[in-house]
């Protein structure tokens, strides 16, 4: 497969990049293609404009040249991957911006839908998996980008892996997630039923 990886932070020396930089190398181990999309580095806007506001009535949308180029980007991929920290239990908002842009009507949702098999959201977070439990958190997360968003789209596997206590400064921990990162790469889409 051809795996769109879609990175969303400000830094490239952040974990969030380490981690992507691991989940690619288990994907070339496993066999698979890739892009890295690097949100910020593109200087991608995620500020949804006037071109880009989804019109109801129209079965086809023309977009912004920015939203076109990424909606062709999307199409030269079969399955998608995205990594990010977790802000405000969500997605950073030049992710969120990203997915209101370019997942627009006519394109991801309405008359088509995503042509991707699967999708993988992977959040850095820098609680302990008991306190994002505690209320639900988890729960809520997932069924957003499962439900919410990817089903919504027509993409029925998709999963959420959560990386947890990102602000642990244990050099030993930080290696534990890297390794996580890599693995969730090396089993991309293998025994992945939908999660919807």
């Amino acid at each position: 497969m051809n795996v769109l990886c879609v990175v969303s932070h400000p830094r490239k020396d952040s974990l969030t990049f380490q981690v992507a930089d691991r989940f690619v190398q288990g994907l070339a181990e496993a066999g698979h293609d890739y892009e890295i999309l690097d949100l910020h580095g593109i200087g991608f806007d995620p500020v949804l404009q006037g071109a880009d506001e989804p019109d109801w009535s129209a079965a086809k949308q023309s977009f912004s040249p920015e939203v076109e180029r990424e909606i062709r980007r999307m199409k030269e991929h079969d399955a998608l991957a995205f990594i990010f920290p977790v802000w405000w239990w969500n997605l950073p908002a030049m992710l969120k911006g990203y997915i209101d842009r370019v997942w627009n009507n006519g394109f991801a949702y309405g008359s088509n839908h995503l042509q991707h098999q699967h999708v993988l959201w992977i959040g850095l977070a820098g609680v302990s998996k008991e306190q994002m439990e505690k209320r639900n958190y988890d729960k809520m997360i997932t069924h957003l980008l499962n439900v919410g968003i990817a089903d919504y789209c027509g993409v029925s596997s998709s999963n959420v892996e959560f990386l947890y206590e990102t602000l642990d400064s244990d050099s030993k921990h930080y290696e534990m997630l890297l390794n996580q990162a890599y693995h969730l790469g090396l089993k991309y889409a293998k025994e992945r039923g939908s999660a919807v």
